[in-house]
């Protein structure tokens, strides 16, 4: 037998209080709340830094240190300005992976998982939200300059550690058969 529990006051044998066990909420919802949680934590964060950069960047570039500007860029592609003007397939495909990826935090084994993929779907979002909201043509805002690599944005950002924790914690977790 799994999961019994009582759900009435019984009779103790001791002096002790009664304790009567609490139902347990599903570990699916927790999942589910941790994953919504970083999800609009990282759009959020993700939309203020880019209504920051239209508004400050675009009478000009800010040198922060060595390589680093802040600097304007509308990209039309996907990362690394790959798939150049193809916008309404890149949405179209991320609405495709935002569906996978929200199918993976329901079945995701931890709390820990259930937040990485949240920071995979916080850039997808982020970045659909500017492809289909913004009167850029599809394009995504970029700001972040190192002059060595491309261009790009908090949500980027945030697709790309999610991606390296999730593929970390792939290769350290227990193979069950």
């Amino acid at each position: 037998m799994r999961r019994v529990q009582e759900r009435w006051t019984v009779t103790t044998l001791t002096d002790g209080d009664v304790v009567v066990a609490e139902p347990q909420d599903r570990p699916e919802v927790r999942r589910l709340l941790v994953a919504g949680a970083v999800t609009a934590g990282v759009v959020l964060v993700d939309q203020v830094t880019k209504w920051w950069a239209v508004d400050r960047l675009s009478s000009g570039p800010i040198h922060v240190i060595g390589t680093l500007d802040l600097e304007l860029s509308h990209n039309t592609g996907s990362a690394f300005s790959l798939f150049e003007g193809q916008g309404l397939a890149l949405a179209a495909l991320a609405v495709v992976l935002i569906g996978a990826l929200s199918a993976m935090v329901w079945r995701a084994p931890s709390l820990g998982r259930a937040a990485m993929v949240g920071l995979i779907l916080g850039g997808a979002l982020g970045n659909l939200s500017d492809r289909v909201f913004r009167s850029d043509h599809g394009a995504v805002i970029d700001f972040v300059d190192f002059h060595f690599w491309p261009t790009f944005n908090v949500a980027d950002s945030a697709i790309t550690v999610g991606c390296v924790l999730l593929v970390i914690s792939l290769f350290r977790s227990p193979r069950t058969r």
